[in-house]
């Protein structure tokens, strides 16, 4: 179920800000930051609305969701490092995958390639 967005009748305060572009730059929806979180859409929807920090015993996990240090959703400040990478839809997909036998792994990355350079290519002669 898709929920639609409501608009906010004053300026988002800077760490709800800076929680919703960290979960959007991890490719990641209120309801799937939610389903990892194990909390409602309607929690992240008030964090990402709030001045305060989720709670600190949420906030372990959300920053491993996230790609990003703890500091960075306690401080909600732009200019923080990222380590590795988000956990994204691409990612979590691609774990799925190397949990697969060998075989299946070699055609799904065949088939993703195949993708990759058809895209390139329309890409680069457009």
């Amino acid at each position: 179920m898709q929920l639609m967005a409501r608009k906010l009748s004053k300026p988002r305060p800077r760490v709800g800000a800076r929680l919703m572009e960290l979960r959007k730059a991890a490719g990641l929806s209120q309801q799937e930051l939610a389903q990892i979180l194990n909390v409602n859409q309607q929690t992240v929807a008030f964090w990402e609305q709030s001045k305060k920090p989720p709670r600190s015993e949420v906030l372990p996990l959300m920053a491993k969701a996230l790609g990003v240090k703890i500091e960075a959703l306690i401080n909600g400040e732009n200019g923080v490092s990222r380590r590795g990478g988000p956990t994204g839809k691409v990612q979590r997909v691609f774990e799925k995958v190397s949990r697969m036998p060998r075989r299946q792994q070699e055609q799904i990355v065949e088939v993703v390639e195949a993708l990759i350079e058809k895209k390139a290519t329309a890409h680069s002669s457009s």
